[in-house]
């Protein structure tokens, strides 16, 4: 039997579980199997790096497909106008989704003691409950689910009814909810609007803080393709530094104007210009070397909590809009703008979630 195994979906969700496994006595690291899905992350060659990490027995990359990839469930996506069809409709897609992943599957779940899964809305967690192999789910984000429940906004409308039927296996619901789900770790459960009785508390901050500077060297390497360049683009200039954290909101139009909007209102420091370093974030499509000659882009693909590890290494201002910024410490000023700021550029329904619940 092996030991654990972890699904992730972002370079976040990477992150996260190094941390995990830096946080086990010494004798018990380097056992665990890394699985990498590419479905809505490109992961560039973070495989390799990852296959010379001493934390991974085994790297292996994950081909998951979404629903979309599979014709035959269009038909279980349309509204029947009655609940009772709805899911019955609902039912056999649970299933099917399940069945029809399974080839794309890359290892044999039931050989692991311990299944650790980011994203469990996505397909996985169909397959997984399908195969009836329990699993840990984990948040996705830092505190995502105080902005935003997923599980509940998504099943809005009799959600006691199907939260049984999630609990029977009937249908699958995410976060907590899925029979073969035992638990669910989130960073704070204090902030958290509506409880699940399957959440279970586990900081993220206190297992960052667990790390020693081998520990932090070890995420530096796994993380950092070019570390000399990324030093290089740090040290440059002698201005305040102000980083910007993008995000793939809205269409490409609106998000140029969102974030030339962010460096023309916050990108002064005591009445000075200062330097902007931006950091796209993976899934963003925006070429913001082209959009943004003047400013300095990172490269994105790596989670922005690495930048704490690295010696010396201070911002003045760090400003996001919906990445929550709770876990930076290389900065002296963070700003999250959340949804009062995206009320400006689209309809609020489209990110205040929670409130439409």
């Amino acid at each position: 039997m092996k030991e654990r195994i972890y699904v992730c979906h972002t370079f976040y969700h990477v992150y996260v579980a190094c941390l995990k496994e830096l946080a086990l006595p010494s004798e018990k690291q380097g056992c665990a199997t890394l699985v990498l899905s590419t479905m809505s992350n490109p992961f560039g060659n973070l495989d390799e790096r990852a296959r010379e990490c001493p934390l991974f027995e085994e790297v292996v990359m994950f081909d998951e497909k979404e629903d979309t990839f599979f014709p035959e469930l269009k038909k279980y996506h349309t509204d029947r106008g009655n609940l009772i069809l709805n899911m019955l409709a609902r039912i056999k897609y649970t299933k099917l989704l399940g069945k029809l992943q399974e080839p794309y599957v890359p290892v044999n779940f039931k050989e692991y003691k311990d299944i650790y899964v980011f994203c469990d809305s996505d397909p996985i967690g169909y397959y997984l409950s399908y195969k009836k192999i329990p699993y840990h789910a984990l948040e996705d984000g830092l505190n995502c689910i105080q902005y935003y429940d997923t599980a509940r906004y998504d099943n809005r409308g009799h959600f006691g009814l199907k939260a049984w039927m999630a609990a029977q296996n009937l249908i699958f619901i995410q976060n907590g909810y899925g029979k073969y789900c035992l638990d669910m770790e989130i960073n704070d459960i204090s902030v958290v609007p509506y409880p699940c009785k399957k959440y279970i508390e586990v900081p993220r901050a206190k297992l960052a803080e667990r790390l020693t500077k081998e520990d932090k060297d070890i995420l530096i390497r796994l993380f950092i393709e070019d570390p000399d360049r990324l030093m290089k683009q740090l040290a440059q200039g002698e201005k305040e530094k102000v980083l910007v954290l993008s995000e793939p909101l809205c269409d490409l139009d609106v998000r140029r104007k969102i974030f030339a909007d962010i460096i023309e209102k916050y990108g002064v420091v005591d009445g000075r210009r200062a330097q902007i370093l931006i950091k796209p974030h993976p899934r963003d499509v925006l070429d913001y070397e082209k959009e943004f000659p003047e400013h300095i882009v990172l490269n994105g693909r790596f989670p922005m909590e690495i930048l704490n590890y690295i010696p010396g290494l201070s911002f003045k201002r760090v400003v996001s809009v919906f990445t929550v910024p709770n876990g930076i410490l290389f900065a002296e000023e963070i700003l999250f703008l959340g949804e009062d700021f995206m009320d400006q550029y689209e309809a609020p329904e489209l990110h205040r979630q929670n409130d439409y619940i």
